[in-house]
Formats: structure tokens, sequence, C-alpha cells
């Protein structure tokens, strides 16, 4: 083989393995739908997205310890914003997104005045963009399949304010 086609090869592996990751840690999924997208639908309202096949509204009472979630969000100093999600009786799980409930594990869910803008698999994720002026945020744990997860018949979630300034 040529020098310059093992290269070339070299570099596609390499560069697709870092997109990759850059991906999976940014909440890129390949799951076969946009979570990023709203779906016309208050948080809490029971009701199934046309044409998928999960309901981001419905509720799984958690078994056994209750699982806890405080948030906080910081602005980033180069740019956008840093959200740091603190959980208890909780595991982030990127590997079984899309998969079958597992209790105490699964991934986060974050809207921005109503509107689901990403999916977090891990305690920090960056925000590139909210929408300017006062932002409602809206943070729930949610199933490896999900579902919002609850304890005594409330969500888990957490609630935050931001003022973006244009």
């Amino acid at each position: 083989m040529n020098r310059p086609l093992a290269l070339l090869l070299i570099g596609l592996v390499f560069g697709g393995g870092i997109g990759f990751v850059l991906a999976a840690a940014n909440g890129v999924t390949l799951d076969g739908h946009d979570h990023a997208m709203d779906h016309g639908m208050d948080h809490g309202q029971a009701g199934m997205h046309a044409g998928m096949d999960h309901d981001h509204s419905e509720l799984v009472a958690a078994e056994g310890a209750a699982p806890t979630l405080s948030a906080k969000i910081t602005p980033d100093p180069v740019s956008g914003w840093n959200l740091h999600l603190m959980t208890t009786d909780f595991t982030f799980a990127p590997a079984s997104a899309g998969g079958p409930h597992v209790n105490g594990e699964g991934h986060a869910h974050v809207y921005a005045n109503g509107q689901k803008i990403v999916r977090v698999y891990g305690p920090w994720v960056h925000i590139d963009h909210l929408p300017e002026g006062d932002v409602n945020l809206l943070v729930t744990l949610n199933t490896n399949d999900h579902r919002t997860i609850s304890v005594n018949g409330s969500a888990v979630e957490s609630v935050l304010t931001v003022t973006n300034a244009p």
C-alpha cells in the first residue's frame, strides 16, 4: 500500500474515533430520533410523540433507595453555560440509553422554556446556547427507556432560572 493511502486510512480511523467520542460527550446519540426536538407537549403530560416508541412524560416509580437530583448552572468562561447535575442513588448509564429499564440508572433530560435541548449522560454538560432573557430550565432523571423517574408520585427533577443577557 502506498504511503498517502495508508496515511489517509489512519486519519479516517482516528478522526472518526475522535468525532464519536466528542459526540458522545456532548449527548449526541444514534438511536434513530432526535431528542433535542420539542415534542409539542408540556412536561408531565401523558401521551406519545408520533412515530416514536417511548414516552418521555410517563413516570416510573423508583424502587429501593430514592434517587435525588440537584443542579447548578454557571456561565462558561469562553461561551455558553456549564450545567452540573448532582445525584444520589442514581448512576448515569450512557451505554444503556434506549435499552430496557434498570432501577437506579439512566440519563437526564434538560428542557429550556419547555423545549428539550439535550440529553445528559454524566454529571456535567456544556450548553452552547440558551434563549435570551430569563430562561426556565427543567432537568429530569430518566430511565434507560426515557421515562421520567418518580418518587412518591413526583418526578425527580430540578428547576432553575437563569438570565441570559443578549
